[in-house]
């Protein structure tokens, strides 16, 4: 089956709310479904953000800017500015400050 006859045919079983019910109906979505996840995961994987991307976006979320996350981490701006360029790594201590502060998950901060 092609890409786009299978999307139809998902969108076309979805349309009714009924064929979830269906044993038959609900097989064949969930078929369909495990074909489009394969493709997608194989065609365009999703990459694991680096530590740089989750601060930057956590600092927009916080409305921090780096004078004030240095601050929140008891750092300087300078070695902010080093790990958002991706000159240096924070150490384990400041690893665990900046999970704890941002609410960043600690497994993220140490790349595990």
């Amino acid at each position: 089956m092609k890409k786009d006859a299978i999307i139809e045919r998902v969108e076309m079983l979805l349309q009714n709310p009924n064929n979830i019910e269906k044993p038959k109906q609900k097989i064949i979505l969930n078929l369909l479904l495990d074909l489009v996840a394969d493709y997608e995961e194989r065609n365009y994987p999703v990459k694991k953000p680096s530590l740089t991307e989750v601060i930057k976006f956590r600092m927009a979320e916080m409305n921090l800017n780096q004078k004030r996350l240095s601050e929140l981490l008891g750092v300087s701006t300078s070695r902010v500015s080093e790990y958002l360029n991706g000159k240096s790594e924070p150490t384990l201590k400041i690893a665990l400050i900046i999970s704890q502060k941002s609410g960043i998950d600690a497994s993220i901060v140490l790349g595990v």
